[in-house]
């Protein structure tokens, strides 16, 4: 008996939908990393122009720090499903996961040196290989051991804060380094690819230094976790007899949510707020979203109006590329050059307009083919499948 990858007949409609409306998300927060020298910088310090603040700011808000758990439980969730299903069908799960894990770091891999250096697919895949791990503890020890991890990384950071004093100061400017700020404007702004590439590299010394892998086996890997015992609870797939826990959830969790994300704008930006706005509220908020999607999948006509959402989370990884191959050509000088000359408010209508052309070519492709591109060649390295015609 051969593994086999999930049908459409067993796709869940509104986990698609979910990955959808992410990649919304993730692009929104991955512009400024497209066009601004955004690892050398503190983005709520970096904008001089009234408009650019309140840009800067909403998004902040609303969508920084809040679609990454977001996904993050989805990956869970998918990665679970299949093991669920080899259960049923008696293959064994470890033969393939890995495997699957491997291609997906490679892919990511890829994308950071030779696309982008924003890449999360890499970090993705490690916290994978600790997933697989406990994929077959029961839901309640999976939420246990999520809530542990991430309880021990807020107490330690919490704990640096208290001890150097700083809790309740107010955040102060952080120091920037002029030169690695003009060597990124320069190289994607002006250079050539090789200039980019060399620049990449420097980048992602900053994004894939060691204690980054540390911090997202306490961030990243327990909403894996909790993506896994929601699978296991079928809490999605049961959303019709769970409506009113996800109507719950979504009204707590947007609105508290929205509230400590805001508190540092309402009140003083301290770093207790900051780092609660971020951690705290940020995945609070993440699972207001994720209900009320949930919910209004569960209304009659949302399955229709939705579907341009829905194909495009059936192609969540090709996507995700071809955002970041998009984003490069127009912003960096191999391209149109508009490196560091965007506003926040140009920034946001543009990640609409590359959102929009997606839902296009979604709808198009899987007219014709049953996945994405980069989706099939997964399949065909994982289970020895090609891509079919519809």
């Amino acid at each position: 008996m051969k593994f086999q990858p999930t049908l459409m007949q067993e796709r869940v409609h509104t986990i698609d939908v979910l990955r959808g409306v992410s990649l919304l998300g993730i692009l929104l927060v991955n512009m400024y990393g497209f066009y601004l020298p955004q690892p050398h910088i503190d983005l709520a310090y970096w904008f001089t122009e009234a408009k650019d603040i309140i840009w800067q700011q909403t998004l902040d808000i609303y969508v920084q720090s809040s679609f990454y758990p977001l996904f993050s439980i989805l990956f869970g969730y998918g990665l679970a499903m299949q093991y669920m299903k080899s259960q049923k069908t008696g293959i064994n799960f470890y033969k393939f996961a890995p495997k699957r894990l491997l291609i997906i770091l490679t892919i990511g891999l890829i994308h950071a040196f030779l696309i982008w250096w924003g890449d999360i697919l890499v970090m993705y895949a490690f916290c994978g290989f600790f997933l697989i791990v406990f994929m077959r503890l029961k839901s309640p020890w999976l939420i246990t051991i999520a809530l542990v991890l991430n309880a021990m990384m807020h107490a330690f950071i919490l704990f640096i804060y208290q001890l150097a004093g700083v809790l309740n100061m107010e955040v102060e400017q952080i120091s920037v380094n002029i030169v690695m700020i003009q060597n990124a404007i320069t190289a994607y702004g002006t250079g050539t690819w090789m200039d980019a590439l060399t620049q990449r590299i420097a980048d992602l010394s900053i994004q894939m230094r060691i204690d980054m892998w540390i911090i997202s086996l306490f961030t990243i890997l327990p909403y894996m976790l909790v993506g896994v015992a929601a699978a296991k609870w079928r809490l999605i797939e049961r959303a019709k007899e769970l409506k009113i826990v996800w109507l719950i959830f979504a009204v707590v969790g947007i609105g508290l949510g929205l509230f400590i994300k805001s508190a540092p704008y309402m009140y003083n930006r301290t770093y207790l707020l900051d780092y609660l706005k971020v951690f705290i509220g940020g995945p609070i908020l993440a699972v207001g979203y994720m209900a009320a999607i949930i919910v209004i999948c569960l209304l009659p006509f949302a399955i229709k109006l939705l579907s341009p959402l829905a194909k495009l989370g059936r192609m969540s990884m090709t996507m995700y590329i071809m955002q970041s191959v998009v984003a490069t050509f127009i912003f960096y000088s191999f391209g149109f050059g508009l490196y560091g000359k965007m506003t926040v408010q140009m920034g946001v209508y543009m990640a609409l307009g590359i959102f929009i052309v997606q839902l296009i070519l979604a709808e198009l492709w899987l007219s014709k083919f049953s996945q994405g591109p980069i989706e099939a060649a997964m399949k065909k390295l994982t289970y020895n499948k090609k891509l079919s015609e519809k």
